[in-house]
């Protein structure tokens, strides 16, 4: 029987085996349980299935497999659960650039030519600074429209209009827009054109936001199976983002009431996702 699954967007397509198991791959499971796992969730589908369901099947089913590879894999989830303010996402996005060896100011107030901006990200490094803006979204099926990279080129030509006058001509300055779903088509043919820097979840191909997290090992703290999402919540809310700030930052945890045995299994899940 002919299987078609709705995605997030509400295209309807057939369903995609081998997607599935591409995306178990790159979770970290093996060969076996992609396979296992691939056989169990179409025996179990059904015509005009939402892809977020049969994600969420497949996650529980690797779940019983591997803790590890689950928190992988439900990585994009994650980052949407970092809302419902932009706040943790902008310290992600900033910690991303500082592993590419920028040096990172985030929520920065800037004085353009014209007028003053609220900046997001500003990265630098000898000879060259780039502003970011970043789009947070909770939808997966929300994309940000041109209407985004618009608004950004001309904050950013006011801010490298004032930064020119006061670093010099001599640098490369650049703007850019990351967000954790992804870009309209024409948002991406007018950035193009226009010299803007974009990242989304899978954009570019190669060096979008999923490769960079699998590049730095930069986890949120919303992988984590072992937190409840109220103590995600919590950690977000006092500037824990990321898993790599847990280890100092136990005694956050015990102010949450987490038992010893808890923190210990929390510390020990983020040092495995951090270690892929």
């Amino acid at each position: 029987m002919t299987i078609h699954v709705i995605k997030g967007n509400g295209e309807k397509v057939l369903f995609d085996r081998e997607k599935l198991k591409q995306a178990l791959e790159s979770s970290g499971a093996g060969t076996d349980d992609q396979e296992k796992i691939a056989v169990q969730v179409e025996a179990r589908i059904y015509d005009g299935i939402p892809t977020k369901k049969i994600y969420r099947m497949a996650f529980d089913l690797l779940k019983k497999e591997s803790h590890k590879a689950a928190g992988r894999y439900r990585l994009k989830n994650a980052i949407m659960e970092m809302g419902p303010t932009g706040f943790p996402f902008e310290v992600f996005v900033g910690k991303i650039f500082e592993t590419m060896g920028y040096e990172v100011e985030t929520g920065v107030i800037v004085q353009g030519k014209c007028v003053q901006h609220e900046v997001d990200v500003i990265a630098r490094k000898p000879g060259e600074m780039i502003m970011v803006e970043c789009k947070f979204h909770m939808d997966s099926a929300t994309k940000s429209g041109v209407q985004v990279p618009l608004y950004i080129h001309s904050r950013y030509l006011d801010v490298k209009a004032a930064w020119e006058k006061q670093y010099g001509k001599d640098i490369s300055y650049r703007g850019g827009v990351v967000t954790n779903t992804r870009f309209s088509d024409d948002a991406l043919q007018y950035a193009k054109c226009a010299g803007l820097v974009l990242i989304s979840w899978d954009y570019p191909s190669e060096t979008g936001l999923k490769y960079w997290v699998d590049k730095t090992g930069l986890q949120p703290v919303t992988s984590l199976i072992s937190l409840t999402k109220k103590e995600k919540q919590v950690l977000l809310n006092k500037g824990i983002v990321l898993c790599s700030q847990l280890e100092e930052n136990k005694a956050i945890l015990q102010e949450m009431a987490i038992t010893e045995i808890q923190i210990k299994k929390i510390i020990n899940e983020a040092g495995n996702l951090m270690a892929h």
